[in-house]
């Protein structure tokens, strides 16, 4: 095989992994619209948005936040959101004193407040902290959601998410961009939803119209 029939054969299976990916999330969007309703509920009844990650997944939880408190759209309303995994100090402080699994459940305990909503990172589920940061805040009565990928470990099968979309892929590149998109997505569809307060009438704070996808 000639140097350039190989490399046109390289990129057409790097495609092929993120068309594999990107047409399972197209297939979760009736799971990923109702996550939306809920949020744009809790959003509408004064709540705020709790991201948080390690690593890239710490990365992610920030560009969340921002996109919500500052949107790039001019006119889309400024949503309150707050990335745990900024504060260096604090997720250093609480590691060292409680430990690793501690520094987002912590924190949850401190800033929710029950119409809130929390949205945790995991690249393959199994972040310990991010799910004790998931169960805290499903404790606390949030709406719960979660971003994970490969077989979606511990995260996908807990009760502690609402709502989890899992990137079947074990390439990490690939999990990264298909969560990009997700909450791309996420963030256009809840202002969808908030923007038509019509479809909101029957929800509530306290509970979500959600189930699991796996």
């Amino acid at each position: 095989m000639s140097v350039t029939s190989t490399m046109q054969a390289a990129v057409g299976e790097a495609f092929a992994r993120r068309d594999r990916a990107a047409r399972a999330l197209a297939e979760d969007s009736g799971r990923i619209a109702r996550a939306c309703r809920d949020m744009a509920v809790r959003f509408r009844h004064g709540g705020k948005l709790i991201v948080f990650g390690n690593g890239g997944g710490g990365t992610d939880a920030a560009h969340i936040a921002v996109e919500f408190m500052h949107p790039v759209v001019v006119g889309k309303r400024a949503l309150p959101a707050i990335a745990l995994s900024n504060d260096a100090a604090t997720v250093s402080g609480v590691g060292n004193r409680e430990g690793l699994a501690e520094t987002f459940a912590h924190q949850v305990h401190r800033w929710a407040d029950p119409a809130d909503m929390a949205l945790g990172i995991s690249r393959d589920g199994r972040c310990e902290n991010v799910l004790r940061g998931l169960e805290m805040a499903k404790t606390l009565g949030l709406f719960t959601f979660a971003l994970a990928g490969g077989d979606g470990g511990p995260l996908a099968r807990s009760p502690a998410a609402d709502h989890v979309l899992t990137v079947a892929s074990d390439d990490p590149a690939v999990v990264k961009e298909i969560h990009v998109t997700a909450y791309h997505v996420l963030w256009e569809l809840v202002h969808v939803f908030y923007e038509q307060p019509g479809p909101l009438g029957a929800g509530t704070p306290g509970g979500t119209s959600g189930e699991a996808a796996g």
